[in-house]
């Protein structure tokens, strides 16, 4: 079996019976395509089903040599992973050549968080007198309300908004469903935002989607990013931002005001809690930032 052939039933499993999000596949199917040229330019091999331990070490430490991070080569080492499992449980090979390569340690990455404070001057800044300002009022509110991925926001649809019960339903990866409680500032906007869009020649394939760009066309998360970065130029926001930033602040936001991890693990739709748990250690920062700047035995308070 070719590598072709073997790439072409990996995406057919991938897509349909593992259902992972489409960006995930499409790295996936990349990282898998330049290991199957590597292969077959430093090894003449034909097939994954060829590949031994020491020929899969041999690719990461190219990665290596190229100078990519040691995030991207964990992703790619997962998807290798995927791959030979997936040749594995289909009688393809008897062995897993990933089974004793570690991915890099990466560490934990902090994302940056908006303050409340930051949150607000960023809605501030939004000019509803114009166009577009309640759709960008609306999308900022969502975002932070509901702590909503990108892709979920651009893809919701009308028919998730469940404003009488207060929730909207969300398609989060995998295609799992959720309910979120919306705010009903959220749902103000929103409605203002709907109004105005009912006067807006829509595209026969964007009829049901809520965001909508200047075409009638359901907006792109590159759209939604450039949109946010613009909002923060306004606001003064010098911190670098992004449409996750507020996912971000939504949970550290919950979890300082009380609510309990698992809560905030649901909310955000996350397959595990450690997922979740970057939150806590956000929050724990916070805590020691305090302590060190109040506490009548910190550095800062006690000098000798």
């Amino acid at each position: 079996m070719s590598w072709e052939k073997e790439l072409k039933d990996y995406t057919f499993y991938i897509k349909l019976e593992k259902k992972l999000a489409d960006n995930t596949v499409e790295a996936y199917l990349r990282d898998l395509k330049q290991m199957g040229q590597f292969m077959r330019s430093e090894f003449g091999l034909e097939s994954g089903t060829e590949v031994t331990s020491d020929q899969v070490e041999s690719f990461m430490v190219s990665l290596y040599d190229k100078g990519v991070t040691k995030t991207t080569q964990a992703r790619v080492l997962s998807g290798i992973k995927s791959f030979f499992n997936f040749l594995l449980i289909n009688d393809k090979i008897e062995n897993l050549p990933t089974e004793f390569t570690d991915a890099p340690k990466t560490g934990r990455i902090l994302p940056d968080v908006l303050t409340v404070d930051e949150i607000g001057r960023i809605m501030d800044s939004i000019d509803l007198s114009s166009r577009f300002g309640y759709r960008n009022r609306a999308m900022i509110e969502t975002l932070y309300s509901c702590g909503l991925r990108v892709s979920e926001l651009v893809t919701l649809k009308l028919g998730d908004l469940f404003f009488y019960d207060g929730y909207i339903r969300v398609i989060g990866k995998g295609d799992k469903q959720r309910l979120v409680p919306i705010s009903d500032v959220a749902v103000e906007y929103i409605n203002r935002y709907l109004e105005q869009r009912a006067q807006q020649d829509v595209d026969s394939k964007s009829m049901d989607v809520v965001f909508l760009n200047n075409r009638g066309k359901a907006l792109t998360r590159v759209m939604v990013f450039h949109i946010i970065k613009e909002l923060a130029t306004l606001a003064g926001i010098t911190k670098s931002i992004s449409p996750h930033t507020f996912r971000h602040s939504f949970a550290t936001h919950l979890l300082e005001g009380g609510a309990s991890i698992r809560q905030v693990q649901e909310m955000l739709g996350h397959e595990s809690i450690l997922t979740t748990e970057i939150y806590t250690h956000l929050d724990t920062t916070r805590l020691d930032e305090t302590v060190e700047q109040y506490h009548p035995l910190s550095k800062k308070q006690h000098r000798i």
